[in-house]
């Protein structure tokens, strides 16, 4: 029984609930001091962020330390390959992520795609991916979804979210769709502020959440809260923390009865209003299971001001003490479907397929869009890479582009990056030239910018690495669907006369 009064009078099976639901980030790619005491108190859970993982190796010494400290702990990371990818930021990932595999519409690829993340992930001792994006792309100047859904067709995007969870989830990993209900009609990115989707219940039901009720289908092990206003259901607290949307929707109207967590409580959506810790305790209270806490507030104070703020809003009486209770049960649930999935799933020693996958390049290359003529370039070309702001989930250090690909298979290619206070060069006179952008639409400098190449050489080839906008500039455009590794490997082979068009489809 819970021991009323100060938190020094709070009884261990408190602390015990408290520490179960948390989920923090840490800095290093070692086990701090902080984080092995928390762990041997109980924490259930861990995030691993690209900071934290260096390569296959590493990654296993890691999570196998974590893991030594509590054999419970649930650890988790964000791989949704693509542009954000976590075991391959450091080379780019060697799948395409979500619009890629949309654009190819095959179901089966998706699945196959999601069980080679799922083995890797596996092989590497990470047990819940906060993955796959099922955001429908309503919004073509989403500033954070873009290649991240599958599209924009409700329909479609719901087809692919199921296959990616069975994939994922046949491999021995939860999958966790996210964000709930739908960030794909905002203007807003979450990450710095509280964006309001403006969709009534009818229409949410039409658009947003047909991909959920799939993923749920699919047997999906947890959701993700999105930092989202959604005044049809709840004109005052973000879907975080709104019971109506957490209990009256997605328990009870979706039917899920598997794990919520929540996005990064520390992101300035939410922690600019109610604070880390009053974020926390209030997605508890609307019914979230497990707090996410990222990588923008690091160290062990953060997590301790969470875990005694939980406890008191218990001791209070803000957060009934069956409420949490609730929450850690999932967590645990969670953590023993793991265990099963290791137990009869893993195999001891295995290494995992990164950079192995065949389906990953194959996907890339069926992903390729074409609008004009493309044929092998007769000499290695010039490249002019416009580098556009991406938004906070894909890491700035994850290579991209075409030059480096091309260059392997046609020598003396040279490329030029430009940011926004760049001047264009002039283009090489006799050479062919290839112009590469990343959600060209959306960035003014980088519109005006192609186009003034275009205007000295409309015989360039144009290369969208990004979310496809209403136009399609040049000659010759190519769309990837993405600016993975693989998806460069892909439109370097086509310059190049190496691929194949199999599979290819005009623009």
């Amino acid at each position: 029984m819970i021991v009323r009064g100060g938190l020094s009078g709070a009884s261990p099976e408190l602390a015990g609930l408290a520490d179960t639901v948390l989920q923090p980030g840490f800095v290093g790619t070692e086990v701090p001091d902080w984080l092995r005491k928390r762990l041997a108190e109980g924490l259930g859970g861990v995030a691993l962020y690209s900071r934290n993982l260096v390569d296959s190796a590493q990654v296993r010494a890691l999570t196998a330390a974590l893991r030594a400290e509590n054999p419970d702990v649930v650890i988790a990371t964000d791989e949704e390959a693509g542009d954000v990818t976590r075991l391959e930021a450091l080379i780019g990932s060697s799948r395409p992520g979500n619009l890629a595999l949309g654009a190819v519409d095959d179901p089966e690829l998706t699945e196959r795609v999601a069980r080679g993340i799922g083995a890797d992930l596996a092989a590497a001792g990470i047990t819940l991916n906060y993955a796959p994006v099922v955001d429908v792309n309503s919004d073509l100047d989403n500033p954070v979804v873009g290649t991240r859904a599958f599209g924009s067709d409700p329909w479609l995007v719901a087809r692919h979210a199921a296959a990616w969870v069975t994939g994922l989830q046949s491999a021995g990993v939860a999958a966790c769709a996210k964000h709930f209900p739908g960030h794909g009609a905002t203007a807003v990115d979450s990450h710095n502020d509280l964006p309001t989707v403006s969709y009534s219940a009818e229409e949410l039901a039409a658009t947003t959440l047909p991909p959920y009720r799939a993923a749920i289908e699919a047997g999906v092990q947890a959701v993700m809260t999105g930092h989202l206003l959604v005044p049809a259901y709840d004109p005052d607290s973000p879907a975080t923390m709104s019971a109506r949307l957490l209990v009256g929707l997605l328990r009870e109207e979706l039917g899920f009865d598997g794990l919520i967590v929540t996005d990064a409580v520390e992101m300035p959506s939410v922690a600019e209003r109610y604070g880390v810790t009053g974020a926390a305790v209030r997605a508890l209270v609307a019914g979230a299971d497990a707090i996410c806490v990222g990588g923008e507030r690091k160290g062990a104070g953060v997590v301790g001001f969470m875990r005694n703020a939980i406890m008191a809003a218990v001791i209070d009486g803000t957060l009934p003490e069956e409420r949490l209770a609730e929450a850690a049960s999932r967590v645990r649930r969670l953590a023993a479907w793991s265990a099963e999935q290791r137990r009869v799933t893993w195999a001891a020693g295995t290494a995992g397929t990164v950079g192995l996958d065949p389906s990953g390049l194959a996907a890339a290359r069926r992903a390729l869009r074409i609008r004009g003529e493309v044929l092998p370039l007769a000499a290695a070309p010039q490249v002019v890479e416009f580098v556009s702001e991406t938004n906070i989930a894909i890491d700035r250090a994850t290579p991209w582009g075409v030059t480096v690909p091309l260059a392997a298979l046609l020598p003396g290619t040279d490329g030029v990056r430009l940011g926004p206070d760049d001047q264009v060069p002039a283009p090489a006179e006799g050479r062919p030239l290839v112009i590469v952008v990343r959600d060209a639409h959306r960035h003014a400098w980088v519109s005006a910018g192609l186009d003034a190449l275009l205007a000295r050489r409309p015989d360039a080839i144009v290369v969208e690495m990004g979310l496809p906008g209403p136009l399609t500039p040049g000659g010759t455009h190519i769309t990837t669907h993405g600016a993975t590794t693989v998806s460069g490997q892909a439109v370097a082979e086509l310059l190049a006369g190496h691929a194949a068009m199999t599979g290819m489809a005009p623009a």
